[in-house]
């Protein structure tokens, strides 16, 4: 019988953690899933620059994977949320930063908004991890 592989969580110290009962990262044998990352700072602040606020977003994700063995040449996917079509080039450039030697399939989607209304960007990623990591 097959056992499964070892569930081993990464958290970023957000109150919503606990709160909501999610991780901000799960990794599941060589899979990274990071959950939607939101643009905050450790005090609670928020500027907003939607390109500042993707590479925040971005830095907390990297942070949670990188807790779990993995880092941006395992990513292989990310989603991209945000509420104004107009950030798509901010936010773009801060993936592009992160990401473009790596170039995993992206998704960038136009919502409504997020929970908090000062956020203009919320950013998901998938990672592989490679053998022996």
């Amino acid at each position: 019988m097959n056992r499964p592989a070892p569930r081993r969580h990464a958290a970023s110290g957000s109150p919503l953690e606990a709160v909501f009962g999610y991780s901000r990262a799960v990794r599941v044998g060589n899979r990274v899933l990071v959950a939607g990352t939101a643009p905050v700072w450790p005090d609670g602040s928020c500027p907003g620059d939607a390109v500042v606020q993707a590479r925040r977003c971005l830095e907390i994700a990297l942070t949670a994977m990188a807790e779990l063995g993995a880092g941006p040449s395992d990513v292989v996917r990310t989603r991209m949320y945000v509420c104004s079509a107009d950030d798509a080039a901010a936010v773009g450039e801060a993936h592009a930063e992160a990401f473009s030697s790596v170039r995993p399939v992206a998704t960038m989607v136009v919502v409504a908004g997020l929970l908090d209304p000062r956020w203009r960007v919320e950013i998901e990623l998938e990672a592989v991890v490679g053998e022996g990591r």
